[in-house]
């Protein structure tokens, strides 16, 4: 959904693209596909967004591509101001919430729910894994948009439908996470995420400060970064991925771990000891 979308409108439209540094790699296929100029802005830099797009071609339709949650850092897009500076330059604003949607908002519709701004985002998309434990992605726009990706998108055209089943599920998934049960998971999904990161902090483990989900804990080298994780496969029979170059830069990999609601304390206990022994046989830095 993702690649046919950016590659798609932003070839119909003739578009100047303004992506996010930080953007994960199918975004970043889908511009590369769309063969239109692509200019590249510092991190969640409101001011280089802006700076970017002051020197665009004014008579050239624009797009400002960017997440809402950064899978790999987790760290959180201004959403509302960063569509306020596109949308000051006439720009479409397309924000992807893969790692949003289910997480966050009154019905789990995402981060722009949860900060009242989805009304801001011209395209948004999300997925119907990670939170909702299916498969398949989508889009949500204006009619006119979704018929020219419909229309031109090769990724949809020449695509396998969704079998039924799986279309049963994800509408029963979303269901679920929309009404109260959902709530109250997201409750304790943020309980949970939250008491990991500060007993991994409290302990003195490099961690990154984020405001989402997502706990990152810094190696800074792939080769320990790997050793990490088969040490904690191993010895402890937990797993977690480790992050290397190219999804992350190099001199920045890290383990990623993500709580969930049924993550509980004494298993957390059990985590922090595994690492503390992997920590100790590595001889890996405790703090950033």
């Amino acid at each position: 959904a993702v690649v046919s979308t950016q590659s798609t409108g932003a070839r119909q439209l003739n578009a100047e693209i303004y992506s996010d540094s930080g953007n994960h790699a199918s975004m970043i296929a889908g511009i590369n596909n769309s063969r239109m100029p692509k200019y590249i802005f510092r991190h969640n830099d409101k001011e280089h967004l802006e700076e970017l797009l002051s020197k665009g071609d004014p008579g050239r339709a624009k797009i400002v591509a960017f997440e809402s949650v950064y899978s790999m850092t987790g760290t959180i897009a201004p959403i509302s101001e960063m569509c306020d500076i596109a949308h000051a330059y006439n720009a479409l604003t397309f924000v992807d919430e893969v790692h949003a949607v289910g997480l966050y908002g009154h019905t789990g519709a995402g981060f722009a729910e949860e900060k009242h701004c989805g009304h801001k985002i011209d395209i948004v998309s999300g997925t119907l894994g990670k939170a909702y434990g299916l498969m398949g992605g989508y889009i949500a726009s204006s009619g006119s948009l979704v018929d020219v990706v419909r229309s031109y998108g090769s990724g949809l055209i020449f695509t396998t439908s969704m079998p039924p089943s799986t279309a049963a599920g994800a509408v029963a998934s979303i269901n679920v996470l929309a009404a109260e049960e959902g709530r109250d998971l997201r409750r304790r999904h943020r309980q949970s995420y939250t008491l990991l990161r500060n007993k991994l902090v409290s302990e003195g483990f490099p961690v990154m400060r984020c405001p989402s989900h997502i706990v990152p804990v810094h190696i800074g080298d792939a080769l320990r970064a790997r050793q990490a994780m088969e040490l904690l496969y191993l010895r402890h029979q937990i797993y977690v991925q480790a992050i290397n170059y190219p999804t992350v830069p190099r001199g920045s990999e890290l383990l990623r771990f993500v709580a969930t609601p049924y993550h509980t304390p004494a298993m957390m206990e059990y985590l922090l000891s595994a690492l503390d022994d992997v920590w100790s046989q590595l001889h890996l830095p405790r703090h950033l």
